[in-house]
Order: structure tokens, then C-alpha cells, then sequence
């Protein structure tokens, strides 16, 4: 078995100005993200500017920011904010959910595409691809920081760590690193490869919400759950679990209408 290196959190401390590993890993997200996108709208058949790029992952960052910590407050945090009205703007003791990021980007989508007369979803397929480094990214901060850690196992790959300072190891699930290979890298890889040439509408939102809702169910199983809120039903249930089962519906449905309809992607001009 391995055990956990206890990294330290904070990557620089320059006076009282800390600089923590997880903050950077949304930085990586960001310009990753950017940086992906920029490569999609310079492909010659794109329909995308630079500038459409830049203000949509201007809106995106945004969303992703709010939408995260108001997800997390109202999914997981309600005795926190209870005991504290201040809580939702106490950034610094940390807390995002990914499906309030989610939702929040969800919002940028559509306020973006209206701005630009774009289909909701035609912007949507054009960013299907683009999260996966990012969520790799912030996987990696969680492990960093030590949080989401699974249940005990007897498996060589289990990492053993102490549940105080100075406890026994306990051998657990490393499952922010399966959440990282499977949500962030995999889910990239395959949406990247697949969003190389023009699929028709819905198809790449179908095939995210698909890929992330399966892999985040999958390994919500052997991860143990936030500890305010523990199993919520049959002694497996997860919030995790819960939120990601609309995922899986609305790829299901997205999937079909998108073979039934076969609408070409506003994303790419029409074929000379």
C-alpha cells in the first residue's frame, strides 16, 4: 500500500499572503480551458472568434465561481450557513460543488448565446470538451488538500492516512484520483477526439453529461460522504449521486433528440 505524502496546501506564503495549491488548480482550469478553445475556433471550418472565446470563458469563470459556492452552500453547507449567516462569503474556509459550478456555467451558456444569437446548445457542444483538464486540475487540489477521501481498502493502490494528526493510517480509496482520471482526464480525451470533426447538435453535451454523471455515480460508491451530510438513503445514497442522476437524464434525452433530429452544429461553417 502507499502512503499519503502530506503535501502542504499552501504553495507560497509571502508575509500574511498565502497562496494555496487549490486556488492554482482553478487557474490551471481556467487557461486550460482558454487555451483549448482558442485551438477549437482557430480550426478553418469554426465559426468562432477569438473574441467570442475570450468573453465566453470570461462568463464561464464567473459562473463556475458563483455557481460553485452557492451550490455548495445550499447542497452541503446549510448548518454551516445555520450557524453562520456569514458563511456563503467566507470563501477562504473553502467549498465548491461541481454541480453548482455546473449550473453556473449552464447560466453563462445562455446568457452568452443570447448576447451572440447562438444556439443555447451549440455553445454548450463547444464547450463539452473544454472542462476536463480543469476537473483533473481540482481533483488533484482536493487529493492535495487531503478532502473526499473513500472508504477503507485492502487494495495495494490504497493510500493510508491518518483521520488526525498523529492517528493510525487507515488505508482509503484514493478518490479524488479516480474522480481526476475518470471525470477529468478520460471524459477530455474522449470529447476531444470526438469533437474533432462536426457532430450534430446535442450530440457532445449528450456524451458530457453522460461520461461525467456515470463516473461520478461510479465512484460515489466507494467515497465517503461529506460528513454533515453522510448517506441520504439506504446506506449508499450520496448528494453526489442524487445531483448527478438529472446528468444522466438530460444526456439520455439530448442523445435521442440528437439522433432523431440530426441538426447540423451552428459551431461549424456549411461544407463548400
Amino acid at each position: 500500500m502507499l502512503t499519503y505524502p502530506h503535501i502542504n496546501p499552501i504553495a507560497l506564503e509571502v508575509g500574511p499572503l498565502r497562496i494555496h495549491w487549490y486556488g492554482i488548480m482553478y487557474l490551471v482550469a481556467f487557461a486550460a480551458a482558454w487555451y483549448l478553445a482558442r485551438r477549437r475556433a482557430a480550426e478553418p471550418r469554426s465559426t468562432w472568434s477569438e473574441r467570442d472565446v475570450d468573453d465566453f470563458i470570461f462568463y464561464a469563470m464567473l459562473g463556475t465561481i458563483v455557481g460553485g459556492r452557492v451550490g455548495y452552500v445550499l447542497f452541503y453547507g446549510e448548518a454551516m450557513w445555520r450557524a453562520d449567516l456569514w458563511y456563503p462569503f467566507k470563501l477562504w474556509e473553502g467549498g465548491m460543488s461541481f454541480h453548482g459550478g455546473f449550473l453556473g456555467v449552464l447560466t453563462a451558456v445562455a446568457v452568452f448565446a443570447r448576447q451572440r444569437g447562438r444556439r443555447i446548445w451549440d455553445v454548450a457542444d463547444f464547450a463539452a470538451p473544454l472542462p476536463g483538464i480543469g476537473i483533473l486540475a481540482v481533483r488533484v487540489g482536493n487529493f492535495i488538500n487531503s478532502e473526499l477521501w473513500g472508504r477503507p481498502t485492502e487494495g495495494w493502490w490504497g493510500m493510508r492516512v491518518s483521520e488526525m494528526p498523529g492517528g493510525p493510517l487507515i488505508a482509503r480509496h484514493p478518490s479524488q484520483l479516480y474522480e481526476a482520471g475518470l471525470e477529468g482526464l478520460l471524459l477530455f480525451l474522449i470529447l476531444w477526439v470526438y469533437t474533432r470533426q462536426p457532430r450534430p447538435r446535442y450530440l457532445p453535451s449528450a456524451l458530457f453529461l453522460l461520461g461525467y454523471s456515470l463516473a461520478r455515480i461510479t465512484v460515489e460508491f466507494v467515497r465517503v460522504p461529506d460528513v454533515q451530510l453522510g448517506y441520504l438513503a439506504a446506506g449508499w445514497l450520496t448528494m453526489g449521486q442524487l445531483l448527478s442522476f438529472p446528468m444522466l437524464v438530460a444526456g439520455l434525452t439530448l442523445l435521442l433528440l440528437a439522433r432523431r433530429w440530426q441538426e447540423p452544429s451552428g459551431n461549424f461553417k456549411a461544407a463548400a
